[in-house]
């Protein structure tokens, strides 16, 4: 059941992003978000499944589908499946023809994924060989100098990103009063985290304060990929939302790791790529179909696989493109 799942998963996440990638540069983000999450709630309808939204696009009075506690899949008697999902992680980037907007979903057994709140979290990506050498509670310089050795490079060698916000203003000059060098990106955390957990990408870390679902999301594949994440969610001023968060059981002073993030044991992670990165290739189109990229994920059994889809139009006379 769970290779038919991922199956299912990938055709998911790549439906999605064939949708929003008809989109591209047409500076229309609401829309592009649109044709993702229609593509997405479409396509999940036939899978033999009784799934259920852990982390969608907000609230059931916000969101017309894909909203947090949806029913998905086919329903009773078929497996339970938690499933997070990011339709389009990085709308300004499909918008603006921007590198590393890509589709995106995460799904485990029932209880397998945290719920987090729409909240800002605190964040802290590195890749296997740094794993279990940085803490959020170390100085940027202390952990910039943890992962240079556990890279054997040195910190000027390493590559850092960051979400150019006023937030990280701080931040940025504290990485480069280390030493490091900095990759600002306007959106795509989610994308630069699973970057970091994979070798001869140039990302050797991720830091700053971020969505919270996007780093349940991360965390689901930072498990797949030997990486890990570190969270700190932080307080809302807003005491109504704050209370709610409470009542799920967050726990503002801790700081989640990964496995805390994605307890799960059975980890299915897709992502599709919208516009080309540093991952995946962006979606393709030709006169006779579509060419996508993507990226599948298992924990149970760990397997990594980097696919690339041809979907070809009906007809006799097709000529698939390379």
């Amino acid at each position: 059941m769970e290779q038919t799942l991922t199956a299912e998963f990938l055709r998911v996440a790549e439906q999605a992003a064939i949708a929003c990638a008809r989109s591209i540069g047409h500076g229309k983000r609401k829309y592009s978000d649109q044709l993702a999450v229609e593509a997405m709630r479409h396509a999940m309808e036939t899978i033999q499944m009784d799934g259920t939204i852990v982390i969608g696009e907000g609230e059931r009075d916000e969101a017309p589908m894909l909203y947090v506690g949806e029913k998905v899949g086919m329903g009773m008697g078929f497996p339970a499946i938690d499933i997070a999902v990011d339709p389009l992680e990085g709308t300004n980037l499909c918008a603006t023809g921007a590198p590393n907007a890509i589709a995106v979903l995460a799904a485990s057994e029932k209880g397998g994924l945290l719920h987090a709140p729409d909240l800002y979290m605190e964040k802290l990506v590195v890749g296997p060989p740094a794993k279990g050498r940085v803490s959020l509670e170390a100085t940027v310089g202390d952990n910039l100098h943890e992962i240079a050795k556990a890279l054997s490079r040195k910190v000027q060698e390493l590559t850092v990103v960051v979400l150019d916000r006023p937030r990280h203003e701080k931040l940025v000059a504290d990485i480069r009063q280390a030493g490091a060098r900095i990759q600002l990106i306007g959106d795509g955390d989610l994308s630069a985290a699973i970057s970091a957990a994979v070798s001869g990408t140039g990302v050797h870390a991720v830091m700053g304060i971020g969505g919270a679902p996007e780093g349940v999301l991360s965390a689901a594949a930072l498990k797949c990929l030997n990486g890990e994440i570190q969270g700190r969610l932080l307080v809302d001023t807003n005491t109504a939302s704050r209370e709610k968060a409470e009542d799920m059981g967050v726990d503002f002073g801790r700081i989640y790791k990964t496995e805390d993030l994605a307890p799960g044991e059975h980890i299915i992670f897709a992502a599709c790529g919208v516009t080309s990165g540093n991952l995946l290739k962006g979606v393709r189109f030709f006169g006779d179909g579509v060419r996508t990229s993507s990226l599948i994920l298992n924990y149970s059994p760990r397997r990594v696989r980097f696919i690339e889809t041809v979907h070809i139009e009906p007809g006799e006379d097709v000529w698939v493109r390379f």
